[in-house]
């Protein structure tokens, strides 16, 4: 039954739509932070700390996946915080804040671990964000009759990571140290802000519906498992262009305000992409929407390895960069759907199998010899699994009842 036509002041509607904001506002925040400064912040400083002499290449590498570790790790722990994802969210965004500090003074002369196991951390932390997040929001506004908000708060991946971006390639110039201190400040502005906002939203208690329907989902197992598995592939699809576009754009030209600009390039349509899914598609089924995105992806991973150009690059940062977060976002939301009473434990499974996927990437590439050739067959793996799943997604796609 549709509710286009009725009342918009109807009792308590006012109330509803006021209530909705803090908590969009709360998730937004908290991934900016989580994901934007905890989790992809080394990308663009990695060759500032390179230029600095705060590590060299073996150990920058070390320290990548430290944090991919770090994050799987994470995301196999999230279900601690199925009872109370709201503690969880904040735990995680102080950690967040205290890890990227900290990585101020993790440079020579600093133990030769303290940057592994800072960066490892910020991995854990940034897993639980997302999945303590993802539950806590989605679940608010879905009890305050609001849940097509819940696809505006991914939108604050891509504005953490296009800051990030932007502060390393305009700071570039200030030695890596201070900019990991800003970040490390805005990380605790925000986990400050997000803390403030939360406390005085509160919690809504699950309805009568709700609670019919999260026992009606509970056997939906092998739906459960396919979401896994192509959220799995969708990890270990999108983690190729992810980590080497910096690499493939400093290949094809040395000045760093050219190259430098893959990473902003990337959030900035992480942003606008998932900002637009938000307003226009909120009607698309989600797993059409989800396989329309890892379609795109695959073009976006196959075009920089077939064409080596200046320009299939930043295309290939438009398409990954404003298709990944539209996937987590449409996967995140199925698994809310799968599970209204208790997603966290099946998000945290969804994120362990990301996890494990964007490991066994760059895994993938060194096994395969580390040279161009290796990107090439990692890539050309990627893109037919981001294929094959998509298939998968669209095909699955069911009439609601």
């Amino acid at each position: 039954m549709s509710t286009t036509h009725l009342p918009l002041a109807r009792p308590g509607h006012a109330a509803t739509r006021r209530s909705t904001w803090p908590v969009v506002a709360s998730g937004i925040l908290a991934l900016a932070v989580a994901m934007g400064i905890g989790r992809f912040a080394f990308t663009p400083l990695l060759p500032l700390m390179l230029r600095d002499g705060a590590l060299d290449a073996a150990a920058g590498a070390e320290w990548a996946a430290a944090n991919y570790i770090g994050y799987f790790a994470g995301a196999l722990t999230a279900a601690w915080f199925a009872g109370d994802p709201g503690r969880g969210l904040l735990l995680s965004l102080v950690g967040v804040a205290l890890t990227t500090l900290a990585m101020a003074v993790s440079g020579s002369p600093a133990p030769a671990l303290l940057g592994a196991a800072l960066r490892g951390a910020a991995g854990v932390f940034s897993a639980w964000s997302l999945v303590c997040a993802s539950s806590w929001c989605l679940a608010e506004l879905a009890r305050r009759r609001a849940p097509r908000l819940g696809a505006w708060i991914y939108t604050g991946v891509g504005l953490g990571i296009a800051l990030a971006g932007a502060l390393a390639w305009l700071g570039g110039r200030q030695p890596a140290a201070w900019l990991w201190l800003e970040l490390g400040a805005g990380a605790g502005a925000g986990a400050l802000l997000v803390g403030l906002l939360a406390r005085r939203q509160g919690t809504v208690p699950a309805g009568p519906a709700e609670r019919e329907a999260a026992a009606v989902a509970r056997g939906g197992e092998g739906g459960q498992r396919a979401l896994i598995l192509c959220y799995g592939t969708f990890g270990f699809g999108y983690i190729v262009p992810a980590t080497f576009l910096p690499v493939m754009a400093r290949d094809l030209t040395p000045d760093p305000l050219v190259f430098g600009l893959a990473w902003p390039l990337f959030g900035l349509a992480a942003l606008l992409s998932v900002a637009a899914a938000a307003r226009y598609l909120g009607a698309v089924p989600r797993r059409r929407l989800w396989a329309a995105a890892q379609g795109l992806m695959a073009l976006g991973t196959a075009l920089p390895l077939g064409v080596r150009a200046l320009w299939a690059v930043a295309a290939s940062a438009v398409l990954v960069g404003g298709t990944f977060m539209i996937a987590t976002m449409a996967g995140l939301q199925l698994a809310r759907e799968a599970r209204p009473d208790d997603p966290t434990p099946l998000l945290a499974r969804m994120t362990a199998a990301f996890a494990a996927g964007q490991i066994a990437g760059p895994l993938l590439v060194r096994a395969f010899g580390g040279g161009p050739d290796a990107l090439g067959l990692t890539g050309a793996i990627a893109t037919l699994l981001l294929v094959l799943t998509a298939l998968r997604l669209w095909r699955a796609e069911r009439r609601p009842v």
